[in-house]
């Protein structure tokens, strides 16, 4: 079918929202920014629009002008700083989900009348391809009453489960945009401690999942001269690209996938989006596959690498916020840590740095533990105690699997910073983790 006959304006995909929409966009670079960027001219027209995005990466006026919170209700799967920045106006949540289940847990609760995401160019054949992401985007699409897909010569065309007929699309609008682009962090000495710590448990043929940030960075840097590593991860990043071209991933004794790298988002730099283009080495499937935990189990010998804002000393993982301050979000870090550990001879990692530098109300700063006796007050349990493995800092790695309560904040504070490992013990002592006996 030629996609040119559903082909319209910006304009004219604005005018079909109306009064009650419920509107779900693509995943940080998969969003539809042409329509996203244009939406705040509706505030005066509409009235209570949802919209729902996941890692929005587009500073958009609908999300910032508080002249807009009457019109649209922005709820948030994943907070980045526009959507921190923009809860002050008032009309934005978080959806509390595990990555797995956003899309099955979302339509259940509400149903989604408008997509609005990128794609591809279509090919010979009448398909597109959702590029970057597929995290929830296909399940979403499916039950959506329009689809609107943004035609971007610059979306890469990916394979697995990405793929959609243009007489499944019902409108497309056709740009020219260069998609968000999150850059290498670069990561310090803390990272590197810590990387090098991850890495020396990682074996050759691992399956191994990462994320974004200066300790993913820098465990992938700790893991040239590994061989044979494989993928089946949530995030393909450019990390994970830089370690496939220098030949340490390569994907070749997977047992599930073998040859494969499978992940649901792909999210980095215009060097990563070039090199998944027309790759079919690399297979972007549904979210609610990828991190299903019997799937991540298929996988022999899964390493789950994730990071923490905050440890308690029972081992409750606070990774997405600041008390009961939203910070990140839950995404797949429990789908991944679990399913590791479901896998055979799997792994699974929480990695944090042992200290912060907290901000006091004159200013000035203090430097405080992030290992602690008790998470702060509000604060959400990314990953309950019953499912952590190893926990890492720059100063050594816990194992807690199978452990009790007196060995988890024994080897808890063996990693902490040093000066605060006396006091951290005399605490966990009067509100009752361990007796006087055990420190």
């Amino acid at each position: 079918m030629d996609y040119q006959s559903k082909v319209i304006s910006v304009e004219k995909a604005l005018s079909l929202v109306k009064n009650d929409d419920h509107i779900v966009s693509g995943l940080a670079p998969s969003e539809g920014a042409a329509f996203l960027s244009q939406l705040h001219t509706l505030k005066d027209k509409v009235k209570n629009v949802t919209v729902t995005t996941c890692l929005p990466m587009g500073n958009f006026e609908y999300m910032t002008n508080a002249d807009c919170a009457q019109a649209f209700n922005q709820d948030g799967w994943f907070f980045t700083p526009v959507l921190r920045k923009s809860s002050a106006i008032g009309n934005v949540s978080y959806v509390p989900q595990h990555l797995s289940s956003a899309a099955i847990k979302r339509i259940y609760h509400i149903k989604p009348t408008i997509y609005i995401g990128n794609c591809s160019m279509p090919d010979k054949h009448g398909f597109v391809s959702l590029g970057l992401s597929n995290t929830y985007e296909k399940s979403i699409i499916l039950k959506s009453d329009l689809v609107i897909l943004e035609i971007n010569p610059n979306v890469p065309r990916t394979f697995g489960d990405v793929e959609l007929s243009v007489k499944d699309v019902s409108y497309f609008i056709e740009t020219d945009y260069p998609l968000p682009e999150i850059p290498d962090a670069m990561y310090n000495e803390k990272d590197f401690s810590i990387g090098k710590n991850i890495a020396d448990y990682i074996l050759d043929g691992d399956c191994i999942q990462l994320g974004i940030g200066g300790i993913p960075n820098a465990v992938a840097a700790s893991l040239y001269e590994k061989k044979h590593l494989g993928v089946h991860t949530e995030l393909f990043s450019t990390g994970m690209m830089k370690l496939t071209q220098a030949g340490v991933i390569d994907n070749s004794v997977k047992n599930f996938y073998r040859g494969k790298a499978v992940t649901t988002m792909i999210i980095g730099t215009r060097e990563l989006y070039d090199f998944v283009d027309d790759n079919p080495g690399i297979l972007v499937m549904e979210g609610k596959y990828t991190n299903d935990y019997y799937v991540i189990g298929k996988n022999d010998n899964m390493v789950s690498i994730n990071t923490t804002l905050e440890i308690d000393l029972t081992g409750q993982c606070c990774s997405e916020s600041l008390g009961s301050l939203q910070f990140s979000g839950s995404g797949g870090q429990a789908d991944t840590a679990i399913g590791a550990q479901m896998s055979k001879n799997g792994r699974s990692f929480i990695a944090l740095y042992s200290t912060t530098m907290a901000k006091n109300p004159d200013g000035s700063r203090t430097e405080i533990s992030k290992i602690v006796p008790q998470l702060k007050r509000g604060a959400a349990v990314t990953l309950s105690r019953n499912d952590v493995h190893y926990v890492v800092t720059e100063y050594g790695v816990a194992d807690l699997r199978g452990t009790n309560v007196r060995e988890r904040v024994n080897r808890l504070v063996g990693i902490a910073h040093p000066k605060f490992r006396e006091e951290l013990l005399r605490q966990a002592h009067e509100i009752g983790l361990i007796a006087k006996k055990a420190y």
